[in-house]
């Protein structure tokens, strides 16, 4: 058995013109929501064995603030231009290419990227993965390289409005 964990960035700044896409940095609600979200999962006992994030600023920022809470060292994040930049069939190669040795793991990007993956995953259906929300899935493999489309289980979806 292998889960994954899914987190969109938490809310970022479009407060500065001239700051580019990849630059974007969490407004102040963003800047919230990561912790709190980041506790939850600590309640639940949640640890990610391996951490992987876009290494835009908001994801990456949203990606060491829940490590700060989860105690996984944030060195220990790894980076992955191609969250960024690529589809669905690019996350799933990256969830292939996930060592064996680990059985969970925490990938933060963004949308409309995550939320297709999310379904495309589970073969189930969530219309909008929100700012900060979070996506368990669980997949009934040994090795992830077996990762497929509709081979997971949609667990459950949290976000932080959820939690007003």
């Amino acid at each position: 058995m292998k889960t994954i964990y899914l987190v969109r960035h938490a809310k970022s700044d479009w407060g500065n013109a001239n700051t580019g896409d990849f630059e974007r940095t969490l407004n102040t609600r963003g800047m919230k929501a990561a912790p709190f979200m980041a506790d939850l999962l600590k309640k639940k006992k949640i640890l990610p064995e391996l951490v992987l994030s876009s290494p835009a600023t908001r994801a990456l920022t949203t990606a060491e603030l829940f490590c700060e809470t989860l105690g996984y060292p944030e060195e220990q994040i790894q980076k992955r231009m191609e969250i960024y930049e690529g589809g669905v069939l690019h996350l799933m190669k990256i969830v292939q290419q996930i060592p064996d040795t680990c059985t969970t793991a925490m990938l933060f990007g963004h949308n409309p990227t995550l939320t297709e993956f999310s379904n495309l995953l589970a073969g189930s259906y969530i219309e909008n993965l929100v700012t900060c929300g979070v996506v368990r899935i669980d997949l009934d493999i040994d090795s992830w390289k077996h990762a497929n489309p509709d081979g997971g289980k949609l667990i459950w979806y949290d976000f932080p409005k959820k939690h007003r």
